[in-house]
């Protein structure tokens, strides 16, 4: 164990990384010399995550987002992120195909991670994004979407399920692809 914290990124993350991401070489290496400098442990904990998120979001409360996004990369439950969930972390949320990108953001509802999402975990995760919606685009958002329990609502509303319903990942996906709207709502895109 002890020599995974120091010198060079082993060839088997890498090749693995290059693998499951669209990144290169060069910018896997350049993010590995970073992460070295900001977290010499080689761990991030959710403190710094929220940090490093923070700056996505200068205008907002991103913190309890991040935390959810931390514990859906966490995927070994440790409570820390190695180099290569980070990397994941950052493909899964800038690119990538849009099923791997909805089997996160399935991950990312799934709050309790027990293999099925309740409305109760679409409306926490929905207050959560919420928060990242600078207030002055939240006045401009439809009525029909204009809180969090409206918007975690009407996403619910695209997977006919009652309320007291469980949703399986296949159905999750499944239910965003088909609907445009549901995709827009279970993330946020800062307003160019």
């Amino acid at each position: 164990m002890g020599n995974a914290t120091s010198g060079a990124l082993s060839k088997e993350i890498l090749e693995d990384l290059k693998l499951s991401t669209i990144f290169t070489e060069t910018e896997i290496c350049h993010w590995y010399e970073n992460f070295q400098k900001q977290c010499p442990t080689g761990r991030i904990t959710p403190e710094e995550f929220e940090q490093i998120y923070a700056r996505f979001f200068p205008e907002s409360d991103a913190k309890t987002y991040a935390r959810h996004v931390f514990r859906s990369f966490d995927t070994n439950d440790d409570g820390t992120l190695d180099f290569k969930e980070y990397i994941i972390a950052l493909h899964m949320t800038s690119t990538g195909k849009t099923t791997r990108k909805l089997e996160w953001a399935f991950s990312l509802f799934d709050v309790d991670k027990n293999g099925y999402i309740t409305k109760t975990e679409v409306t926490e995760i929905c207050q959560a994004i919420f928060k990242l919606i600078p207030k002055e685009e939240q006045a401009k958002l439809p009525e029909d979407e204009n809180t969090p329990d409206k918007r975690a609502n009407k996403l619910w509303a695209f997977f006919d399920k009652k309320d007291n319903e469980r949703l399986a990942e296949g159905e999750f996906i499944k239910g965003v692809i088909e609907n445009e709207n549901a995709m827009r709502l279970i993330h946020y895109e800062p307003l160019k």
